[in-house]
């Protein structure tokens, strides 16, 4: 290389920084040696400050614009100044460009639930997150406090930080509102901007601040969301005794529909639950009418007594059990006969069907003779 052409390197310097990462708060610019030269163009975009640190010093801070290095007021030094060290200064320079642009939609939330006192519930938990903005409001100070000599600083280095700082004051900020837990799904903006208010105290120590601050959710534990949901669903019930006889008699109407087994027993429990209901809906019932003023109240009708029902025994196997009308029913088809064992409960063993007094009814009615062709 030419004599002209390593005068032309000396004096021609381009220093700027364009970022596409999106992350990076702070970048220092790279020379080999951090040595700047004199004349030297420095350009500092919008969203951006420069930092000249000389010496290990800061010394000055750049707001966007166009620069020129060469007048002698500048904490530089150029290698042009020291022929004598063979255009190898012994000063070093170093230029920081920091990001002043907003960092948006950064993640926050509570590690562990936060305990309160609510004033309907009492004390209980809850959590919560959402998204902060962030931005570097004093760049000498971020530099100082923060960076140090970092060549690259990423917001990810400083997040984990800001996040417990927002979990602090969020703490203290739901503590002393004194809103309900109900209400506070409502009151997400203001708590939002009055935690954002006190966090900014904070982070102003380290040339931070925080324009926007958004809760997005704030949650139970899951035993309060379960006993809360239960408490809704009986406001909307409405009247808890007209609820009740509403669900007996769906399973009413669940059980005559669901035969299992011969169908005997959920006829008969259908049957019983609609005796049940009838007393229910009865002169002097919840849903019948009213006896008059002075009158001596009508006794509730008689519980029915439970239908009995019976278990076969054939060729080593049991099925069942029936109901006395299906076992009237395969005594016709002679799907029973009187030799049959059957049992049933309170019965003691195995009896064969004509030995048991309900039963043998079944074998001594006889249908009458056919009407005449």
């Amino acid at each position: 290389m030419g004599i002209f052409d390593f005068l032309k390197g000396e004096f021609i310097d381009v220093i700027h920084w364009t970022d596409d990462t999106r992350d990076t708060m702070v970048w220092r610019f790279e020379r080999e040696g951090h040595e700047i030269k004199y004349g030297a163009k420095l350009t500092v975009r919008e969203g951006q400050a420069a930092i000249f640190v000389h010496e290990g010093q800061l010394a000055d801070v750049f707001t966007p614009g166009l620069y020129m290095l060469e007048t002698n007021n500048m904490p530089v030094m150029t290698t042009l100044q020291h022929w004598d060290h063979g255009f190898r200064s012994p000063f070093k320079s170093e230029i920081y460009f920091v990001s002043t642009a907003r960092f948006n939609d950064l993640k926050w939330g509570t590690k562990n639930p936060i305990m309160l006192r609510d004033p309907e519930f009492g004390p209980t938990r809850i959590r919560a997150f959402g998204t902060y903005t962030v931005r570097v409001g004093d760049p000498a100070l971020f530099l100082r406090e923060i960076v140090g000599t970092d060549g690259e600083f990423t917001r990810d280095e400083i997040s984990f930080q800001i996040r417990n700082i927002i979990v602090q004051e969020f703490s203290r900020a739901i503590a002393a509102s004194g809103i309900p837990v109900l209400d506070m799904a409502a009151n997400t903006a203001d708590l939002g901007k009055l935690v954002a208010g006190a966090i900014s105290q904070t982070v102003a120590a380290y040339g931070l601040t925080i324009p926007e601050l958004y809760i997005e959710n704030i949650s139970l534990p899951p035993a309060v969301e379960k006993a809360l949901d239960k408490r809704t669903s009986m406001g909307i019930a409405g009247d808890l005794g007209k609820y009740t006889q509403y669900s007996a008699a769906e399973a009413m109407s669940e059980a005559a529909s669901n035969p299992s087994g011969g169908g005997g027993m959920g006829a008969g429990l259908g049957m019983g639950m609609g005796m049940a209901m009838a007393g229910q809906m009865a002169p002097g019932g919840p849903w019948g009418a009213q006896p008059a003023e002075g009158a001596a109240p009508a006794s509730p009708p008689p519980a029915p007594a439970p239908e009995r029902v019976w278990h076969i025994a054939e060729n080593g196997e049991t099925h069942g059990p029936y109901s006395r009308a299906a076992m009237g029913r395969m005594a016709t088809k002679g799907e029973l006969a009187r030799g049959t064992m059957v049992w049933t409960a309170g019965q003691d063993g195995w009896m064969p069907a004509e030995d048991v007094p309900e039963l043998a009814q079944l074998f001594t009615i006889m249908p009458p003779p056919p009407p005449p062709a």
